[in-house]
C-alpha cells in the first residue's frame, strides 16, 4: 500500500458527497419543472441564471477554484438540469402532471428560509 490510500478514500467519500448531492439538485430541478408546467411558468429564467451564476464564481474565487473551471461546470451544471426540466414539462399530459402534483404535493412552492432551509 502506498501511502496515498488515506488521500483517495478521502477523494473517494467526497466524489460519494458529491454525486449525492448532484443527485438532489436533479431532484428538486424536477419538482421546480413540475410546478412551472402546473402553473404556466417558463422554464427559462434568464434572471435566476444570472443570479445562480455569480453566487458559483463568487464561492469559487472564496475556495481559490480556477475560474475557467467554476464557470465550466456552472455552465454543464445548468445546461443539464435546464434540458432535463425543458424536456420533462413537455413530456407530460395534463392528466399526468395533475396525477404527479397529487403524488408529490407540488401544487404550492414550499417555502424556504433564506438559509435553505424549507419552513
Amino acid at each position: 500500500m502506498s501511502g496515498l490510500e488515506s488521500f483517495r478514500r478521502h477523494l473517494d467519500g467526497l466524489d460519494e458527497e458529491i454525486t449525492r448531492l448532484l443527485g438532489e439538485r436533479f431532484e428538486v430541478c424536477r419538482e421546480i419543472a413540475l410546478y412551472k408546467r402546473a402553473h404556466a411558468v417558463p422554464m427559462m429564467q434568464p434572471d435566476r441564471v444570472a443570479e445562480v451564476r455569480a453566487r458559483y464564481r463568487a464561492r469559487g474565487v472564496v475556495l481559490q477554484l480556477p475560474a475557467d473551471f467554476t464557470a465550466a461546470l456552472f455552465d454543464l451544471l445548468i445546461a443539464a438540469t435546464c434540458r432535463m426540466e425543458d424536456e420533462l414539462m413537455d413530456s407530460l399530459s395534463e392528466e399526468q402532471l395533475m396525477e404527479m402534483l397529487s403524488d408529490e404535493d407540488l401544487i404550492e412552492a414550499p417555502h424556504v428560509e433564506p438559509n435553505g432551509d424549507a419552513a
